[in-house]
């Protein structure tokens, strides 16, 4: 086990803020400063496995001048940052495991401009995906990307986001044009234009989408949009093994088909939805499936759908067709995660990713139900599987050192599997503190120093959210 994977399990120890930062930060933001316990604990805990590490102070930033002015404080007087959006991440993202203050980007969350005719919309960070789509509705356009929870726009973007739409609409990576980042010595950046392409010098908008607020703090975006379909019909099948589920996924996608959505989730992943979701699908492995577009194009989706389903040995569809049955459907998909807890009353998850190629995916996910198998952990098995990306849930005792241990190797085989088959290390829910050393399995150490080459020039004291993607201390002296 390399060194970078050795990730800590609690705060590295109590740094004071200095008198002369604290009342400099008072100054600027009053109020929109806070130093209780029940805030920062707010801000200091998140989805991971985790416990909480907190900050030593939040700052409800509302622009990016202000975001600007805290970033010099805190270069000035070597506080790190951590920047804080809906705290959804299951990484550990927003532990302060180095103290500092959290940055709460939840008041920047207006949309700035709509563009309809551009197909494009600029919106501050906090913007959450639904309040967006909300706000989009009377254009006829809306936001695709869609991860299980209802994550801010800049979390998104940090984390390179992906969700069900993924198979058709692409990733954050594939939906933002232009990003305005705030570097830690407080200069202001705009990383592109609202045009569809550009060949002007290096792309900076890919630098800081998925880069989980270690090179700059993102303070507005500038989104592609996509139509609404004529027509949208969801359903859901079940078949008697994982391998033939997979496997029909498989073929569609080799097929051809620009299906919205397929996303599979195994038995066990059934019985929590049914339970915590009101619903009564067969506890058998299943696939939900969306089909979009003109109503010739969704009959012709259907019909060679319907049919290769049938082949492997599927179950007729259950339908939703109608919007209220189509949003239970998805809501329920979407609370996968809080549905697998119930399982396992008083447990902690330990939730992994890994994405591997799309004609890998039925043999990694085989190998990873062969795995399970043999460990005593439950660990319902979800997945983005049109895209080659799936989630283990392993549900663990946090009484219990040995189900931790277990779970860790289990995590280990399952991505040591997904980088043997070109894969990688995580599909969607980033690196933060769970995956370091494995970046460096599935990069290599001569890209990683590259990464850690980029890190240094854009925050030389590793000051923003440090310790994520890298094992890195903040320069204190």
């Amino acid at each position: 086990m390399s060194a970078e994977m050795m990730v800590p399990v609690q705060r590295k120890g109590s740094h004071r803020l200095s008198e002369a930062f604290e009342k400099a930060v008072r100054e600027l933001l009053g109020a929109r400063w806070s130093q209780s316990e029940s805030v920062r604990e707010h801000h200091g805990r998140d989805e991971s496995s985790y416990p909480p590490m907190l900050p030593d102070g939040v700052a409800f930033v509302e622009s990016s001048e202000e975001v600007s002015t805290v970033l010099k404080l805190c270069q000035a007087h070597r506080v790190p940052v951590i920047p804080f959006g809906n705290g959804s991440s299951v990484e550990g993202h927003i532990l302060a495991i180095e103290g500092g203050i959290s940055l709460d980007m939840s008041r920047m969350a207006r949309v700035l401009d709509i563009h309809a005719e551009d197909f494009t919309v600029s919106v501050q960070p906090g913007l959450s995906r639904k309040q967006l789509n909300e706000e989009l509705r009377s254009t006829g356009l809306f936001f695709p990307i869609d991860p299980g929870a209802d994550a801010s726009i800049g979390g998104m973007c940090a984390t390179a986001a992906s969700g069900t739409n993924a198979v058709r609409y692409g990733t954050m990576r594939e939906n933002v044009l232009a990003l305005t980042v705030v570097l830690i010595d407080g200069r202001i950046i705009r990383t592109g234009t609202r045009a569809r392409k550009s060949s002007a010098g290096y792309d900076l908008t890919h630098l800081f989408i998925g880069s989980e607020g270690t090179l700059g703090v993102i303070t507005e975006i500038t989104l592609r949009l996509h139509p609404q379909p004529e027509q949208i019909l969801a359903a859901s099948c079940s078949f008697p093994r994982i391998a033939d589920a997979v496997d029909t996924v498989v073929q569609i996608i080799q097929y051809g088909m620009a299906i919205s959505r397929v996303e599979f989730i195994d038995a066990l992943a059934v019985q929590a939805i049914n339970a915590y979701s009101k619903l009564d699908m067969p506890e058998q492995p299943t696939l939900f499936f969306e089909f979009a577009g003109s109503p010739a194009a969704v009959q012709e989706q259907v019909a060679i759908v319907a049919g290769l389903v049938a082949e492997a040995g599927g179950s007729d569809f259950a339908w939703a067709e109608q919007q209220e049955d189509r949003n239970r459907l998805w809501h329920a998909r979407h609370q996968a995660y809080f549905a697998a807890l119930q399982l396992k009353p008083g447990c902690r998850a330990m939730a992994t990713d890994v994405c591997v190629p799309i004609s890998r995916l039925a043999e990694c996910v085989e190998a990873t139900v062969a795995d399970l198998a043999t460990s005593a952990i439950p660990a319902p098995i979800v997945g983005h599987v049109g895209d080659g990306n799936f989630h283990l849930i392993m549900l663990i005792d946090p009484e219990q050192p040995e189900e931790w241990e277990e779970a860790e190797r289990i995590n280990h085989r399952l991505v040591a599997r997904a980088i043997a088959m070109e894969g990688s290390c995580t599909g969607e829910h980033g690196i933060g503190l769970h995956k370091m050393g494995f970046l460096r399995d599935q990069a290599g150490d001569d890209a990683v120093d590259v990464m850690r080459s980029l890190k240094q020039a854009l925050d030389p004291l590793n000051l923003m959210n440090p310790g994520k993607i890298f094992a890195t201390q903040v320069a204190r002296d």
